[in-house]
């Protein structure tokens, strides 16, 4: 007898598990509607939070954009590194131009042209002024020269470098001259911008979980005996706290949407003076916008920041209410 009671007990067990599982999210669906509802019952201070809230998460991603920008148009600046690769003397010009011919086909190198010792000269005296002093001299001092032009893919300080070790082993080269101080100073350029974009993000997003922590600490305050009815019948913490994780996220989401909005809109009015602009520079640069990786994690961002905002708020204040 004690084989056939087994299986309907299982059965009893599968539904009030499966009745307790509907009757949990069907309370979370419930408290979803319901705090949006109250949202949506007070629309003008509703908004007001929601466009703080935008504000302060479309700051840092505003530098970001501005940040990546830089980036895609140093990718695109005419002044690269230019490498002067000094011949050794007397080296014939036809010497000179098969090694200039030989350097430009490496992968690494975007062009390369060959400057004779008396064309140098000539550059020299122009730019000088003292053509009377530097012909009236019995020889030519200047060496033949190689300017080397890297390609864009390669601008960093190790690859350049390398570039510059490579031409030094080469037949007839007497030195090689590499100013790598600009490129320096763009790379600590983005260091510095990216450290400001994570530092702003910090302190902004601090300044949203105060602000969620506020609203959510006003709204406990004006549902005070609500609560301490619903503790009184029997209700858990988690059941109170519920409707108010809800309405943190409601503002998180809120937020990063018109964040999104406020930067696209932004974005949109700067491209067109911001491209004339740079067109006028014979560049084919074009304004970076949000992709969608970029806007899904704005979004995501003011959605995590609004419930745990509210969350901290929650159980920071839930305590101290008592039937």
């Amino acid at each position: 007898m004690a084989k056939p009671s087994a299986k309907p007990a299982n059965q009893q067990s599968r539904v009030t598990i499966k009745s307790q599982g509907s009757a949990y999210f069907q309370h979370h669906k419930l408290m979803a509607v319901d705090s949006l509802k109250r949202l949506l019952a007070a629309p003008a201070s509703s908004l007001m939070t929601w466009l703080v809230l935008a504000i302060a998460l479309s700051l840092p991603m505003t530098l970001y954009v501005s940040l990546e920008n830089v980036k895609q148009l140093s990718r695109n600046w005419d002044q690269t590194s230019q490498i002067s690769v000094y011949l050794k003397k007397g080296v014939l010009d036809r010497f000179a131009d098969d090694m200039t011919q030989d350097i430009a086909s490496w992968p690494e190198v975007s062009s390369a042209v060959y400057i004779a010792p008396d064309q140098a000269l000539k550059e020299f005296s122009a730019s000088t002024g003292l053509s009377d002093v530097i012909f009236g001299l019995g020889d030519n001092p200047l060496p033949g020269v190689i300017s080397v032009i890297p390609r864009l893919a390669n601008q960093d300080e190790t690859t350049l470098e390398q570039l510059q070790l490579k031409l030094e082993q080469q037949r007839h080269v007497d030195s090689v001259q590499l100013d790598l101080l600009w490129v320096k100073r763009l790379y600590q350029f983005m260091e510095l911008g990216q450290r400001l974009v994570w530092a702003l993000a910090a302190l902004l997003g601090l300044a949203v979980l105060l602000i969620i922590g506020n609203t959510i600490r006003l709204s406990i305050e004006s549902r005070r005996d609500e609560i301490r009815v619903v503790k009184l019948v029997g209700g858990t913490d988690a059941f109170v706290r519920r409707p108010f994780l809800y309405t943190g996220l409601w503002f998180g989401l809120g937020g990063g949407i018109i964040a999104w909005l406020l930067l696209s809109m932004g974005l949109f009015w700067l491209s067109g003076p911001v491209e004339q602009l740079i067109s006028l520079y014979g560049s084919d640069f074009t304004l970076k916008g949000l992709g969608f990786v970029d806007s899904f994690l704005l979004i995501l961002d003011g959605v995590v920041l609004g419930w745990l905002g509210a969350w901290l708020a929650v159980s920071r204040h839930l305590s101290s209410i008592e039937p």
